[in-house]
């Protein structure tokens, strides 16, 4: 059965309450209270918190976390994004190390690193994703690597800092469909996005990306989006619900439901997708170990 998302505008919807397929547990537990301290500790940060990611309890009690670098301070100012905006004044060169020795410590099989935009620095930070790669493997050597990184501006020399590097997987999202982009990601590029996946698999590399759903779009655009993105050879699709992190941001145009997610998985596992995680509470980093 075709379901169809209602295009409308975001003045036009009102605030709905949240379905019972949204709740997410509370964050605890002893694991969650050792992560946090470890974090806490070593003064690094996590998109879990950072971002108010509704898998933070499961994945933190499970023993995996993403790592966010560059600082907490991002240059750009999405309209989902729950990440403080404006201009940072510092960058820390010894976040690889403590990145790196938090990664042993929790003895990870699978580490995720992520980042803001730091558009000021001339390569986007991305010599700085480079060194946590390598201290990384520097200790814990079996593990996997995946990083998420921002476009860097369209900068095919910042992006080979980072796969010179040698990530086991490169991970970058398209976030949503190219016509809400102004609204929803101002400062960046559908087509820059693509380019960046592209150029990435043509190198050699196992590419990853993600869509948050109802922002407003339509089925349609999301499997248009979806083609385009197969149509570069991304290998790893994740497909979410977008969550209004506060009243500043974007509202929820809709909910979408499980069966939605079930069926554009369906859809997209029919393109070539090599692996895709599809559904309510799905994030780009959510049961990352097992899509490698």
């Amino acid at each position: 059965m075709e379901h169809v998302i209602q295009e409308i505008s975001v003045e036009e919807q009102p605030r709905q309450r949240k379905p019972e397929w949204l709740k997410a547990r509370v964050p605890g537990g002893e694991n969650y209270s050792r992560l946090k301290n470890l974090i806490d500790q070593r003064k690094l940060h996590t998109v879990c918190e950072e971002a108010r990611c509704p898998n933070m309890g499961e994945c933190w009690n499970s023993g995996t976390a993403t790592f966010m670098i560059l600082g907490d301070m991002c240059t750009r100012s999405c309209g989902f994004c729950a990440v403080k905006t404006g201009r940072p004044e510092f960058l820390d060169k010894d976040e690889p190390r403590r990145v790196g020795e938090a990664v042993a410590t929790m003895n990870l099989r699978h580490a995720v690193i992520t980042s803001v935009n730091r558009d000021e620095l001339f390569d986007g930070g991305a010599q700085i994703f480079a060194d946590t790669i390598f201290e990384i493997r520097k200790r814990v050597p079996n593990c996997r690597i995946e990083v998420l990184i921002p476009d860097f501006q369209g900068s095919e020399f910042a992006l080979n800092i980072v796969l010179d590097a040698q990530p086991d997987i490169l991970n970058h999202n398209t976030e949503t469909v190219p016509r809400l982009y102004r609204t929803v990601r101002p400062q960046a590029h559908y087509n820059r996005s693509l380019e960046l996946l592209d150029r990435a698999k043509r190198r050699g590399f196992r590419t990853k990306s993600g869509l948050m759903l109802g922002l407003g779009e339509t089925t349609e655009e999301v499997i248009d989006t979806m083609s385009d993105l197969r149509a570069v050879e991304c290998d790893i699709l994740t497909l979410g619900q977008y969550l209004q992190p506060t009243k500043e941001h974007l509202p929820v145009q809709r909910y979408v439901h499980p069966d939605e997610f079930n069926m554009l998985k369906e859809r997209g596992m029919g393109m070539g997708f090599r692996y895709i995680e599809s559904g309510p509470l799905v994030r780009s980093s959510y049961h990352a170990a097992e899509q490698s």
